[in-house]
């Protein structure tokens, strides 16, 4: 099974960019689709991003859409989340997973890493 470290987090003001990467060791790294999601204090952890096994489909929650962008290097077995203007409402921890779209193109993480923290001041 492949296991996933992320790291790149930190304080940024409001309007910078992170970027955030996630290395996976183990398991077949370029088979899977991987995504990221956050979880900002007291509340439910949300969907941010994934992107196809190839790389090259992509789909973003509706509040980060033009910001952020999800890309995958195989041979690097790294994915990554550059995130622009970011905003205080932004502010939590962000979780890289591998997973794969079901029949209805549903995506399904089975694996996580750690989290890393994002804090944007205003």
């Amino acid at each position: 099974q492949v296991q996933l470290v992320e790291s790149g987090g930190g304080l940024v003001q409001a309007g910078g960019s992170l970027r955030l990467s996630c290395a996976a060791s183990g398991g077949t790294f370029s088979s899977h689709a991987m995504g990221w999601s956050r979880q900002a204090p007291g509340k439910e952890r949300e969907f941010v991003a994934t992107i196809g096994w190839r790389g090259g489909s992509t789909y973003y929650a509706d509040s980060v859409q033009g910001r952020f962008t999800i890309s995958k290097d195989n041979a690097k077995n790294t994915v990554y989340l550059q995130m622009n203007s970011l905003k205080p409402e932004g502010t939590a921890v962000y979780y890289c997973n591998a997973g794969a779209f079901n029949y209805h193109s549903d995506y399904i993480p089975t694996t996580w890493g750690q989290g890393t923290q994002v804090t944007v001041s205003s």
